[in-house]
């Protein structure tokens, strides 16, 4: 499969870019990229939520009133669960969330993740690019003329551009990131693949 490269004015180069089988052709694997996008959120979580339970409620373990005759059900001390201010049943507690995947199944998952967008024409190759300065009108200038303005995009650069990130940092439905970066959960979140021309050889290096 061939895709004709773009520059940064939205106009054909007349140069092709011809995407990998081993990388964008293969038969994807839904169950991989399921179990790398899980790893990915589940890193995302701190496991830091805690409550007390009735044991670490400060207050006295006096019983509160007696056993029978009150009409009302049996209660002990103050920091009784059924209570306001008691502790808190069952409660979440400390833990790790974290899920270990081995390199070939993350590999599985990234390259299954490229052949779905390849199947649905959603990527565009442009030239590199750079800009002189960190500007985000310069940013959404290029996504006007490459007609992205409204679709969720992925940049994958070659290498880090400061610039180039800094000037996507605030726009809400752009990313920018390297070959080296990539994740599972970033390449089907998006609708659209911008790829620049240079990062093709890293990305089968990586994959393939």
């Amino acid at each position: 499969m061939e895709i004709a490269v773009v520059n940064i004015n939205g106009e054909d180069t007349g140069r092709k870019v011809s995407l990998s089988d081993k990388v964008f052709g293969i038969e994807p694997n839904d169950h991989a990229i399921y179990l790398d996008v899980k790893q990915y959120r589940a890193h995302g979580r701190q496991g830091t939520h805690k409550t007390k339970e009735r044991g670490e409620i400060t207050g006295s373990r006096r019983k509160i009133k007696r056993q029978k005759g009150t009409g009302t059900a049996r209660a002990g001390d103050i920091k009784n669960p059924i209570f306001r201010g008691g502790g808190r049943i069952f409660g979440p507690r400390p833990r790790n969330y974290n899920v270990r995947l081995n390199k070939k199944l993350k590999a599985l998952a990234r390259k299954s993740a490229f052949s779905y967008k390849a199947k649905e024409s959603s990527i565009a190759v442009l030239e590199d690019f750079s800009f002189e300065g960190a500007k985000t009108k310069e940013f959404v200038s290029l996504l006007n003329k490459l007609s992205m303005q409204n679709e969720k995009t992925l940049f994958i650069l070659k290498e880090n551009d400061k610039n180039v990130y800094l000037s996507s940092r605030n726009l809400q439905r752009t990313l920018v990131t390297t070959c080296d970066e990539l994740n599972t959960y970033d390449l089907i979140n998006a609708e659209k693949l911008v790829i620049t021309e240079g990062s093709f050889e890293r990305i089968e290096n990586l994959l393939g």
